[in-house]
């Protein structure tokens, strides 16, 4: 398939919100009908699978939510260049949550391999681990897909050794547990693009970045408080304006590895160098206390207020460097704040109410906010709709020629960013993109030239 952006859409983030609930019950993304996709490699079209996409039902107690899903996302997954033979599938998954988490004031627990959190759409959240550590007594690495064990003391970063097997939405699948290590937007949406996975197999991911409005609420730790994506309100008392959420966590100043940044003697690692380059290891970064409230913690997070949460509560962020490429520890970090409570469970014990979402779509204000590009104008084999932001609802995506014949008509789905039209066939004129949120409509001019 051809690459290219050609419209892109800018949405407010008031655009999508659900009913006024406890947020850890409202902002799944809720899906029956629509069904997972998959490239393999070699083929740009996407092959249909039969696993239904996102979150199938929310239920909720007095203490708890629980999310069904069967853990796939609505964008395409796929393919994996890294010999992976694995594909997306059924995860069959009822994860339980506590609506009101608390801090961990004992010792903190470390994120494990595995499930660390569960993003809005169902897909598993992992630490930045890929479960293989270098072993002293052989100078090589074991454990994980390598077999063995390594010694467990300097741990390969997953964003680092598995980059040439995630796909255009950053991700990829363990057995069949598709899941995302890092930050779920599109590899080509960031300022540095830094894989070309999205040249040929075009997909998105679970939200566009944009810097100009506080990112979503992506997903939840297994402690139980949200995780947001890499923007938000520079002071923690939701004032000082939009600003980009850095680590505290940094690239060490060393050359041999035989020390972890709080000064402790450890098995040795193989010494810095252009095999082994800082940043092959997640104990190859130090923490420094923060003095900035847009840094964050030892955690990877803060308390602050967000459009979700306007009193208030302690958020994780997902965090990127000023081009947008993943940042250390990308997601939760070493450590959960809070007590880990969440868990998958086989079935639900406790009465519970279903939640039911009701779509608000845009009201005339929101409308007047979105701001819609064309590009290239005119286009010639390929139109591209993309939002930025997160969508939480299905949108029809709709192409009329001069004299308002419907050409083409798509779905843009929620929890993904962008959808196409195919115009090789279509003459060289004007034609018209209707864009339906809810009850209100967006409407723009492209023109094709050949």
């Amino acid at each position: 398939m051809k690459k290219l952006f050609a419209i892109s859409v800018l949405v407010s983030s008031t655009f999508m919100l659900t009913a006024q609930t406890n947020p850890a019950i409202s902002s799944w993304l809720q899906n029956t009908t629509v069904k997972g996709r998959h490239y393999v490699s070699g083929n740009s079209t996407p092959i249909n699978d039969t696993y239904t996409a996102n979150v199938q039902s929310v239920q909720y107690s007095s203490s708890f939510v629980y999310a069904t899903t069967q853990g796939i996302p609505s964008y395409v997954v796929g393919p994996y260049l890294d010999g992976n033979i694995n594909q997306a599938g059924n995860q069959n998954s009822i994860f339980k949550f506590p609506l009101n988490p608390i801090q961990n004031t004992g010792t903190a627990v470390s994120t494990p391999m595995g499930n660390i959190g569960v993003f809005i759409n169902g897909v598993a959240m992992f630490n930045c681990s890929d479960g293989v550590s270098w072993k002293n007594s052989t100078s090589s690495f074991a454990g994980g897909p390598l077999g063995g064990a390594g010694d467990g003391v300097w741990n390969r970063d997953a964003i680092v050794y598995e980059k040439a097997g995630f796909d255009c939405s950053k991700g990829h699948p363990a057995g069949t547990n598709y899941h995302h290590h890092q930050n779920p937007s599109a590899f080509d949406l960031d300022l540095n693009v830094i894989s070309t996975i999205c040249n040929l197999y075009d997909a998105d991911g679970l939200y566009a970045i944009d810097s100009t409005v506080h990112s979503p609420l992506i997903g939840f730790a297994y402690d139980g408080f949200p995780v947001y994506g890499a923007y938000a309100y520079k002071n923690t008392d939701g004032t000082g304006g939009i600003v980009r959420m850095k680590s505290s966590w940094t690239l060490r100043n060393i050359t041999v590895r035989n020390t972890l940044y709080t000064g402790a003697s450890v098995t040795a690692g193989p010494n810095v160098s252009t095999t082994y380059p800082l940043g092959s290891f997640k104990e190859d970064y130090g923490f420094t206390t923060p003095t900035a409230p847009d840094y964050l913690d030892i955690h990877n997070g803060r308390f602050c207020k967000t459009p979700e949460y306007p009193n208030g509560i302690y958020c994780y962020f997902a965090t990127v460097d000023a081009n947008w490429n993943s940042a250390y520890p990308y997601l939760v970090g070493p450590t959960y704040y809070g007590t880990k409570v969440a868990a998958k469970v086989t079935s639900i014990t406790e009465a519970v109410t279903t939640y039911t979402p009701t779509s608000t779509g845009l009201d005339e204000a929101g409308i007047n906010e979105v701001n819609v590009s064309v590009f290239p104008n005119p286009a010639a084999d390929l139109i591209a709709i993309q939002i930025k932001d997160l969508v939480k609802e299905n949108c029809v995506v709709e192409l009329f020629d001069v004299t308002g014949k419907l050409v083409d008509k798509t779905i843009l789905y929620q929890g993904s960013t962008i959808v196409y039209f195919d115009t090789k066939k279509l003459y060289n004129g004007i034609y018209f993109i209707k864009l339906k949120i809810g009850n209100q409509e967006i409407n723009r001019k492209i023109v094709i030239e050949k």
